[in-house]
Order: C-alpha cells, then structure tokens, then sequence
C-alpha cells in the first residue's frame, strides 16, 4: 500500500497510477448483503476482493434491494477491479435496463455498492475516502436531529418533554427537525375530523391553527436562535402548502421539508417563490437528472439528497455542485445505520456548499453497531477520520443480535 505521504504527493495522479504496486492484483470476488433490524431495516453490503481487503457500504432500507444485490450485480461486478468505482456504477444501471436503471430499488443497490466500492479505494490507497472526492472543505459536518410527532398535539407539555429528551442525548445536538404533518394524521384511518380524508392534500383552518400554535411551543423550548427544520412529507396541495408556510414563518424554522409532492418541481417552485422561509427538498429524487430540471428551475433553496439512495458518493456530489452553479445549497436526508451516515458525510465534506446532515429516529445501540474511536457525533458534528476508507468496521457481536428475522451472517 501507498503510505498517506506518497498519496498525498501524488494527489492529481489517477486511483491506477496511485496503486501502480496493486495494479492488476486486485479483483473483486464477492458482493454480499446482510439485513439489520435498526430503526428500520438497514441494508449492509460488503464488497471483498482477492487480497483479503473489503470495502463496507449501505444501501437505503427497505425491501428487494438484497436481491438486486446478490442476483443482478454481484454476476456483473466479479473479477472486475475495485478502483473502477464510477465505471462500475454506471456497468450496474447499463445492465440493468428490465429493472428500471433511472429509479428505485436498482439505483438504491448501486449507490450502496459504490458506497462500499469507495470505502474499499480507501483501503487500498490507505486514504480517507473524502479525499479520492477531491478532498475536504471542512473537517467536521453538522447533524440536526429529527424527531417524531408530538402527542398529543394539543398539549404543550408533550413538546416540551419530546425536546428535552432529545437535548439530553449524548450527541449534543445544535439543530433539529420536527413534523409539521401530524396535524392532520393523514394516514390514520381512525382520525375522522370535520374536513379530512387520508385521499385528499387539503388543510382545515383549524389545521393550519393548531400547526402554528406546535410551531411556536417548539421555538418556545429551543429558544430565538437554535436552528429546527419543519418537514411536511410531500403531503399537501400547492395553495395548502403555501398557507401552512405562511402560518408558521414567525417561529422562522431552518427550512420546510418537502411541502408538496415530488414529482412536479414547477408546483414545488410556486410554493418556494410565494413564501419567505426556505423550501428544502429532494430525498425522493434519484441521480443527477432526477434532480436537474429541480434544480435549473430553482424549485427550492436547498437539495436534500439521500446520498445511499440517490447514486451514492460520487453522484451525489455532482448534483451538489449542479445545485451551487444556482446557489442552491446542500442538506443531507439519512435514516442510515452509522455505516451510511458516516459514508454520507464523506460525500458531505468534499461538497463545497453543504450546511447540514440528517440523523432520523435514534436508538441507544445506534452506534455501536460499528467500532469507532470516539463518539460518531459529538457536540452536533461528525469528525471524519484521517483512516483508511471510512475508518470503522462492523461490530459483529452488536450486528448479530440485531439481524433481521431469517438473516444470517453475510448470508
């Protein structure tokens, strides 16, 4: 292996001529998927080669994405040389066009594989994976804290107490997200107030007060100058929308998430040009022409990319920088195990114009699935490393008591 000093000399060199000593010795010979049962159930890859070294990566959760794994890349992916990490990306979708190579679980497996392909580059250049993306523009990257609702929504108490555990976990949090859909329940069959339907996009009048009255408990609690996010989960109709920014601009929040439904980016810009709060979007969108039309109507302030979801590393960083041609800036969407999230803000450091990361619904074993030095996040920020890859591995005593039913190890 190069030691960081020769890669570090040698920096503008391609990943080829940086391991000219492993040129032509290094082949991929397995792709293997292992299903975690964390806050949902996390999709774990693991990419290893003929030199005993592997790469660990995270597709996005849910199901099929193992199968698109083990079934349709791993046959396409073997022999092939791991520092071809875009080519091989763009080998998974080419060869993928009965599956649908633009979208979905196909492109969810890719990026997780890529995640994995980076982690390995690290490894065999004995370099942190941030700097095969060009290197850093910070050393550390922000979290905001995502919380569930509020309940019950009427009583104050339930927000105060629902903050002040956040506040109280280890990670030291300096931002937040709360949700501004669980008024209405809308998919909550039994919720059968005046004026609501779990079919329709619309907000009551009462609706938009009682959203109003959480949003102000919320910046009550926090205080006048702690950033929180609002997220609407595409729920509402574009006048709906534009109401309930309208309702909750004085507790002025970071930004409002995805106040209208995804697939049309000329609605999403009628709500961002009619309001004064921030718009942010994204986490549905898959690679960079998902999100181009998004982005050169400057449909909103920020991209909220799912970097194990939306292409992985590399992608993701494209779009990122097709979003600063428009100052537009970057955010991170993550429901990840600690392998995606850490991998994530890898991608986040090299991006120029990135403010903020997502960590969603927290458990107490969250991140001792993998072995770390130090805390993963510590007064609201991740440190990446100066490791090899990623600079963790899996904690295989912690991921085996939380394999998901009828999952074995690498199985």
């Amino acid at each position: 292996m190069l030691s960081r000093r020769s890669f570090l000399a040698s920096a503008s060199l391609p990943l080829h001529a940086l391991a000219a000593p492993l040129r032509n010795k290094v082949k991929i010979t397995a792709v293997k998927c292992m299903i975690i049962r964390g806050t949902w159930d996390w999709n774990l890859i693991r990419v290893d080669t003929d030199q005993g070294i592997s790469g660990l990566g995270e597709a996005y959760w849910g199901p099929g994405v193992k199968d698109m794994v083990l079934n349709q890349f791993q046959p396409l992916l073997l022999g092939e040389d791991p520092l071809n990490v875009d080519k091989l990306y763009h080998k998974m979708l080419l060869r993928s066009g009965g599956v649908g190579p633009i979208g979905g679980v196909t492109v969810t497996a890719a990026s997780g594989i890529e995640i994995a392909l980076w982690d390995l580059a690290g490894k065999l250049l004995d370099t942190p994976a941030v700097n095969l993306l060009g290197g850093k523009f910070r050393d550390r990257v922000r979290f905001y804290r995502t919380l569930q609702t509020f309940l019950p929504v009427d009583d104050r108490a339930a927000y105060r107490d629902g903050l002040a555990k956040a506040k109280a976990e280890p990670f030291g949090w300096t931002a937040f997200k709360v949700q501004g859909d669980g008024i209405p329940r809308m998919v909550d069959p039994e919720f059968k107030e005046t004026g609501h339907d779990e079919y329709t996009r619309g907000l009551t009048l009462k609706d938009l007060r009682r959203i109003a009255q959480g949003m102000q408990w919320v910046r009550a609690e926090l205080g006048p100058d702690t950033d929180f996010g609002i997220e609407a989960h595409w729920k509402y109709d574009t006048r709906d929308a534009i109401n309930m920014a309208r309702a909750i601009e004085p507790v002025q929040p970071m930004w409002l998430e995805d106040p209208v439904p995804p697939e049309n980016p000329e609605a999403m810009r009628r709500v961002t040009e009619s309001v004064n709060i921030p718009i942010c979007t994204g986490e549905n969108l898959y690679g960079r022409h998902g999100f181009r039309k998004l982005i050169e109507l400057e449909a909103c302030d920020a991209v909220h990319i799912d970097i194990p979801k939306s292409g992985g590393l590399l992608e993701s960083k494209r779009i990122s920088d097709h979003a600063d041609i428009h100052y537009i800036w970057t955010a991170a969407h993550n429901p990840a195990s600690p392998i995606g999230t850490i991998a994530s803000c890898h991608a986040a450091a090299s991006m120029r114009n990135f403010r903020i990361h997502e960590l969603a619904k927290y458990i107490d074993w969250w991140q001792d699935l993998v072995l770390h030095d130090g805390p993963i996040i510590k007064d609201g920020y991740h440190t990446i490393t100066t490791k090899p890859g990623y600079g963790i591995s899996l904690n295989p005593d912690v991921a085996r008591r939380h394999l998901a039913p009828g999952e074995t190890w690498w199985g």
